[in-house]
Order: structure tokens, then C-alpha cells, then sequence
């Protein structure tokens, strides 16, 4: 019972992100655009491996974000210097993981585009 609950609450966590951050929604809107691309392209289960796990990757930490963001608001609603670069530090953590996946989309996925164009 003990572990259903967790389940739950981890689910209600992302049904909350999902309500309450945009950068939530854009991140799974990107991810159901590479899944697309990905099933046009026909993509090797190594490469699916790859690309899932960016997508997890970037949306988990954008989910740490959010609850980091969260708990400093908590913290202090004035605005406070150690508080800001927090924030700005769990901020550039999405934004690494983001560029890196970005990077890994664009060694995976531009050849395979490339020869569908040819191939038109």
C-alpha cells in the first residue's frame, strides 16, 4: 500500500508541473515532436534508448527546477541574493541538460533527415 501511495504522489507531481509551468509543457510538446520525427525516420532501438533518455533527463530536471523554484518561494517571497543564484543555478542545470540533448537530437536525427530528403 505503502508503494502505491508513493506511485501516486509522484504522479500528482507531474500532473502539478504539468498545470503550473509552461516550460513543463514546451519540454513534453518537444518531446512528442522527436517521437515523431523519430518514428518517421525510423530511428534503431539504441537510438530510441538515446533519445528517451534525454527526454527523461531534460523533463526530470525541469521538474527539479520547478520544485527548487517552489521551495525558495517558500523560503522568502523578498528577493534575496543566495536565493537568486539558487534559482538561476537549477535554471542553467535545464539549460545544460537541454543543449546537450539538442546536441544528441542533431547527431542522431539530421543524417537520417538528410537521406528522406534525398530520397523525396
Amino acid at each position: 500500500m505503502k508503494l502505491i501511495k508513493s506511485f501516486a504522489f509522484a504522479i500528482t507531481g507531474i500532473k502539478t508541473c504539468f498545470a503550473i509551468e509552461i516550460n513543463f509543457k514546451i519540454h513534453l510538446c518537444c518531446a512528442m515532436i522527436v517521437t515523431t520525427i523519430g518514428l518517421v525516420c525510423n530511428i534503431s532501438a539504441t537510438e530510441w534508448m538515446i533519445v528517451i533518455s534525454c527526454i527523461a533527463f531534460v523533463t526530470a530536471m525541469e521538474m527539479m527546477n520547478t520544485a527548487i523554484e517552489k521551495l525558495c518561494d517558500m523560503v522568502s517571497k523578498d528577493f534575496h541574493p543566495t536565493i537568486k543564484i539558487i534559482k538561476d543555478v537549477a535554471s542553467g542545470a535545464v539549460l545544460l541538460a537541454a543543449i546537450g540533448s539538442l546536441i544528441i537530437g542533431a547527431i542522431i536525427f539530421i543524417p537520417k533527415v538528410f537521406v528522406l530528403i534525398k530520397s523525396l
